[in-house]
């Protein structure tokens, strides 16, 4: 049983940044992939960013790509999304989650998921 815990949302204004931090319990990882999903009001849970827990290799959804930043600290067990240059449309409660595989782009391959951090970013 793996338990995540998302920090670090809130309100900022566009152009600004903010960093999320999950931290993660119960397990001890090993080939895992750790994810970012996103939620916005009345819309599907979008993929964002994941990296592998062994490697630290990235991937990102283009809407955030070359703004937002994945990385963990395997010493924490914590994975954090650095995002810069946040747009309104950036608005929505970010999940964190992990995958017990080696790889995972699809929401449906995520086992573990967090309780959300919200973030919204005003015009």
């Amino acid at each position: 049983q793996v338990q995540l815990v998302e920090s670090g949302g809130g309100l900022v204004q566009a152009g600004g940044s903010l960093r999320l931090s999950c931290a993660a319990s119960g397990s001890t990882f090993g080939r895992y992939v750790l994810g970012w999903f996103r939620q916005a009001p009345g819309k599907e849970r979008e993929f964002v960013a994941t990296i592998t827990w062994i490697g630290g290799s990235t991937y990102y959804a283009d809407s955030v790509k070359g703004r937002f930043t994945i990385s963990r600290d395997n010493a924490k067990t914590t994975v954090y999304l650095q995002m810069n240059s946040l747009k309104p449309e950036d608005t929505a409660v970010y999940y964190c989650a992990v995958g017990l595989r080696d790889k995972a782009l699809r929401r449906k391959e995520y086992d573990y998921w967090g309780q959300g951090t919200q973030v919204t970013v005003s015009s």
